[in-house]
């Protein structure tokens, strides 16, 4: 399995920015919501208290997609502050157009890569938990070195982790799934509770894309980890 080192990997990045169209709505979501729910990328890390308003846990989405199973969450968990990470701006309309429909109070939104974001905008030991669901698998060998799960990303996945903190991923390529179950267990600080692939946690909402594949009896492997008591901040 390829390791690259810290520096390396800060310059790869692991997705594709796609030419996709805006709906109407979405458009003017981004337009009219997006100062107030976005928060611009920046070199300084952030006060969660201050962009919340309040003392919440923070749960951190990386690559929320359309966004409707991170607003069923916010919607579900109004205790619970939510953090989406998310390169695609269709994605970013959508999910602003499903935060003004629920009225919801506990999600913010950086639209930037995710990598650069947790490096200078978040705290370590701030986290309450780590969302990723279907990350793409880039299954050709040589694309490997772009697969987001990979050390020492997961490294930096554990530092910003609080204590108990847990870090929730699914996909639906076994081989990636196989991938990131070595990965993750090999790093520091990272325990899982199960042993190997866990069973779909009930509170969770299920994607859009993963309905697709379910429709196509595709099965969906899921990874639970947890941050070791006594390593966080």
């Amino acid at each position: 399995m390829e390791n690259l080192d810290k520096s390396e990997h800060w310059t790869i990045r692991s997705y594709v920015l796609r030419a996709g169209r805006m709906s109407d709505a979405q458009r003017r979501s981004y337009e009219t919501l997006g100062s107030r729910y976005c928060i611009p990328f920046q070199k300084e890390t952030i006060k969660p208290a201050s962009v919340f308003e309040n003392e919440n846990p923070v749960v951190v989405e990386i690559g929320f997609g359309m966004g409707v199973a991170t607003a069923a969450l916010a919607e579900a968990n109004p205790h619970i502050n939510y953090l989406g990470l998310e390169v695609h701006r269709p994605g970013v309309g959508r999910l602003l157009w499903e935060i003004e429909r629920r009225k919801l109070q506990n999600i913010r939104i950086v639209e930037h890569d995710a990598v650069e974001v947790l490096q200078s905008m978040i705290g370590d030991g701030s986290v309450r938990g780590f969302h990723i669901f279907f990350p793409d698998p880039w299954p050709k060998k040589r694309h490997h070195k772009r697969r987001l799960i990979q050390r020492p990303f997961t490294d930096t996945l554990a530092e910003k982790l609080e204590n108990s903190g847990y870090l929730y991923l699914a996909t639906d390529w076994e081989e990636y799934g196989t991938w990131a179950l070595e990965v993750l267990s090999q790093t520091p600080n990272l325990k899982n509770p199960y042993g190997g692939f866990a069973p779909r946690q009930s509170w969770r909402p299920y994607t859009k894309f993963e309905q697709k594949g379910l429709q196509q009896e595709r099965q969906v492997w899921e990874l639970y980890f947890v941050k070791e008591e006594g390593n966080g901040k």
